[in-house]
């Protein structure tokens, strides 16, 4: 049996043993992945979640909201019941107060009765996820007013759905929650304005394709706001919401959701000391180890990852990649051995009919590391334009000026558009050209593609570009 920092093990018979917090997506595939490769008698495993659920989907919750997921537990991927059969002593409604490195333990509170706890650990995962981000103006704790991060929002989001005193809405925020809650609650009935702080929704793309998904969202009647900050949540007389207002307009509402965008929470990790990032999320090396710690790993929306096309450390909260984490994480805890390389920044959303979908970087994010790069934009069809529901498609390309090397796409169309990035996603991973892109081999039938697939007919046009700038 290894020993961890010189010492014996600390779990039942001398085992070692592993400590996750946080029971969602990074931290219970960390522990399921450490189960598989060392038995109970060799690693016990204590995880502490402060909520109701476990390896729950964050992602499919607007889904759930708008009806398209009939019920809550279809989100469920692995209930607690499930992971405790699995030899996981696994505690729910228990919150993690304090990490004590030193002394290699954490304190935990029982939620309910408010009791508290040390547990000694061998080897710590850090899996506290992301907290929404939750405007500092006067209303916004009110009733009514909602966030989208946990099932119990969901599902205290869908009471007041219930029981509205009318039928409109707001959505503060036009990144991916706030977009997709937008359609969740035309989907519901409601009347929907999307109060936004960008020039156009969706940050995450360059503005001239944000402007493509605002004129979307308009077509499906949704209001959209942008160029607004949010200042206060006015009230009824009894404290429920009624209104949200910024420096020059009051926009009605029956509820609002907040869809802001989301913070790494490491509250913990900080008073702990542990390294974090600019952007608040935990540092790790190529094995998900927290940097300077030999057993304390960390994976999930509470880490930074490093971009693997502008070079630098980045802030990206996606199941995906806490998914990856937490396998990766597990392997190495239990005498394996992986690693998480980085990210090229892939996301899809929708809204509606209209796909969104971007990878690598924007212009914005190209200018902030100092590339010089050219960009081309083309209109094309998901499928033949002849064959039947052929739908319009404009892709956006980045490529680096002296090199040609793919720097980012993005995607905005009907059905079969958004999936497309992942031929880029791979290109940008490998480091491709746009000139190499165009060699691709992709698949052809009418049903599916034109001829020259829409992102090699956006690799042509920079190829073409690229070589005028050298002659």
């Amino acid at each position: 049996m290894s020993m961890s920092g010189g010492r014996g093990g600390t779990g039942r018979g001398g085992t070692e043993r592993l400590v996750v917090i946080g029971g969602d997506a990074a931290g219970m595939s960390a522990a399921s992945q450490a189960r598989r490769l060392r038995g109970p008698d060799e690693l016990e495993i204590v995880a502490f979640e402060r909520g109701h659920f476990t390896s729950f989907s964050a992602c499919g919750i607007p889904y759930w909201v708008g009806g398209d997921v009939p019920e809550r537990d279809r989100l469920i991927a692995r209930t607690a019941d499930e992971h405790r059969a699995r030899g996981i002593d696994l505690r729910l409604r228990t919150e993690v107060m304090e990490i004590d490195v030193a002394g290699r333990r954490v304190r935990a509170r029982d939620v309910d009765s408010g009791a508290e706890s040390w547990t000694s650990y061998d080897k710590l995962v850090i899996a506290t996820g992301a907290r929404p981000i939750r405007p500092d103006m006067p209303g916004a704790d009110a009733p009514g007013v909602h966030g989208v991060q946990t099932l119990d929002d969901g599902q205290a989001l869908l009471d007041t759905l219930a029981r509205a005193r009318g039928r409109r809405a707001v959505v503060v925020g036009a990144g991916y929650i706030g977009v997709e809650m937008a359609e969740a609650l035309i989907n519901r009935g409601f009347q929907v304005t999307v109060v936004n702080r960008g020039k156009e929704p969706m940050s995450t793309l360059d503005p001239d394709m944000g402007r493509l998904v605002h004129e979307a969202m308009e077509g499906l009647g949704i209001t959209m706001v942008n160029d607004a900050e949010v200042t206060k949540v006015l009230t009824h007389s009894d404290g429920h919401a009624r209104a949200v207002a910024t420096d020059d307009a009051e926009y009605p509402a029956d509820l609002v959701v907040l869809g802001i965008g989301v913070r790494p929470e490491t509250t913990l990790a900080r008073a702990a000391g542990l390294p974090l990032g600019a952007r608040g999320g935990l540092l790790t090396d190529l094995a998900m180890r927290v940097r300077g710690h030999a057993d304390i790993w960390a994976g999930g929306d509470c880490v930074e990852v490093l971009n693997l096309v502008s070079g630098q450390e980045q802030y990206v909260p996606l199941g995906t990649h806490a998914n990856k984490h937490g396998q990766i994480i597990g392997a190495n805890v239990g005498g394996g051995y992986a690693t998480f390389p980085g990210v090229v920044g892939t996301a899809v959303s929708k809204i509606c009919d209209l796909e969104i979908a971007r990878t690598g970087l924007r212009e914005k994010d190209a200018d902030r590391v100092g590339l010089q790069y050219e960009t081309v934009t083309i209109q094309s069809t998901s499928r033949a334009g002849y064959y039947p529901g052929a739908s319009p498609m404009t892709v956006k390309m980045l490529a680096e000026r002296r090199t040609g090397r793919l720097l980012g796409v993005q995607i905005v169309g009907r059905e079969g558009a958004a999936k497309r990035v992942d031929i880029a996603a791979v290109a940008l991973t490998a480091q491709m050209t746009v000139e190499q892109m165009t060699a691709l081999d992709l698949g052809y039938a009418p049903p599916f593609s034109p001829v020259w697939d829409p992102v090699l007919v956006a690799a042509r046009k920079a190829t073409a570009k690229i070589h005028r700038g050298r002659s």
